[in-house]
This record gives structure tokens, sequence and C-alpha cells, in this order.
């Protein structure tokens, strides 16, 4: 099963799968998977679930205090789990479709988009004014930064070439490359993910609870907020500097 359901080329591809799946969530899905195949459950409706906890995992934020943020937390990996799932159950039925890859892909960027949105209503304590605004800015840059990746594998399709590979995302001015080095290996960047940007974001509620306040989450957001749009030119002058629209 795990040959079929978890292939090596794609385990082994650095931008094809999350540090968390390859941490510990794979193992926790193959167990999972092994049970779903047994059912009539289809791809795509595991595929739907895990937007669904994605999107509740932004609005989980909106509970006050410790609760909002430990479910937030817990709703973002159930995301995780579903969308390893979701996969391997396709692998193993035989039931890939491309409205399932489209649906993973709008909840990747559905679920981060409303953790950080959530965010800023935390932050704001009422959920209106300017920290709101913080969080919603930020949520665009998430969904920027996820745009300007996808969007490459669309201008190669309409130029009828291949999928890019690990190789052709390496900066071919050495500049560009030892920055792109040097932030990869502070992985700064990994919190503009959902699912690191919800432990950031805990850790943040933790402190709140010490404080008696919502600083500290204010703290956490601004500190996402200006990491998430340094990233958007970033990205974008990495995409450009390298071979991948070649």
């Amino acid at each position: 099963m795990r040959e079929v359901c978890q292939p090596q080329a794609k385990m082994a591809s650095r931008n094809g799968e999350h540090w968390a799946g390859r941490l510990y969530m794979r193992r926790i899905s193959l167990r999972t998977t092994r049970h779903l195949v047994r059912t009539p459950v289809t791809p795509d409706q595991l595929t739907w679930t895990m937007v669904v906890c994605g999107v509740a995992s932004g609005a989980a934020l909106m509970i006050p205090g410790l609760t909002g943020a430990v479910l937030a937390v817990i709703l973002m990996q159930l995301f995780l789990l579903f969308d390893c799932v979701d996969g391997e159950v396709a692998r193993w039925k035989g039931q890939n479709s491309a409205a399932g890859i489209y649906v993973d892909r709008l909840g990747a960027y559905l679920a981060d988009a409303a953790l950080m949105a959530g965010a800023g209503y935390r932050a704001a304590e009422s959920g209106v004014g300017g920290w709101l605004s913080v969080g919603v800015a930020t949520a665009l840059g998430v969904v920027l930064l996820k745009a300007s990746t996808d969007l490459v594998d669309v201008a190669r399709a309409r130029r009828g070439l291949a999928v890019a590979d690990d190789e052709s995302t390496r900066p071919r001015s050495q500049g560009v490359a030892a920055v792109r080095r040097l932030a990869a290996a502070f992985k700064i960047h990994r919190v503009t993910n959902g699912i690191e940007a919800s432990l950031v974001l805990l850790a943040a509620a933790i402190a709140d609870t010490v404080t008696g306040g919502i600083e500290p989450t204010r703290w956490a957001l601004g500190a996402l907020a200006v990491i998430t749009w340094v990233m958007v030119p970033a990205h974008l002058l990495s995409i450009l500097s390298s071979s991948r629209l070649r």
C-alpha cells in the first residue's frame, strides 16, 4: 500500500511534500487510508473535508482565549491529514481527477487565508479596526505567494512545457542564490504556511493567557505580516531568476 499510495518520487520531491508530512503525518495518513479504501468514500469527498477543516481553523481563532487557538491547531492538523489521505485514496482506487486537484489547491488558498484573517479578527478583539486589516492584508499576501508558484505551472502548460522539476527552481544569479540559501537556512519563510502559522498563534495565545492581554497575538500577527510581504517580491524574484519559466 505504501508503494502505491506514497510513491517515492512524490515523497522525495523537495516542493511536493510538507515537512510535517515527512516527519509524522504520512505515518498517520497511511493507517487512515488503509480503512478508508474499504469504504465508498471518494477522494473528492475527502478533499472537500480538508477544505472545511482548513477554513474552520481560521474561524476557530474567532473564539477568544486559548480555546480558539488550540482548536485552530487541531483543525489545521486535520487539514494536513486529509490533504495526505485524499491523494493516497485516489492513487489506490485509481480515481485521480482534474477537479480533485483543483479543489485541493483551492483548499490550500482558503485555509491559509482564513487563518490569517482569523488572526486579524482575534488581534482586533472586537473584530473591527486596524488589526483586522492587517490580518486581511496578510491573507492577501499568502494568496499571492501561492498563486505565484501555481502560475509557473500555468505558464509552462500554455507553452507546452513539462512540469518544472526541483533543479529548475535554482536561481541562475549567484547573488539571488546566496540570499535564497540564507533564507532557507533559517526557514523563516515557513511561517507563511497555515500549519506553522497556527503553531505561532498558539504560542502567542499562551503568552496572552500569561500576560492577561492580547499584545503577544498582535506582535505575532505583525511579524507574520512583515515576513509575508517581504516574501512576496522575494519569491517573485526567485521565480523570474530561475529556469522555471524556460
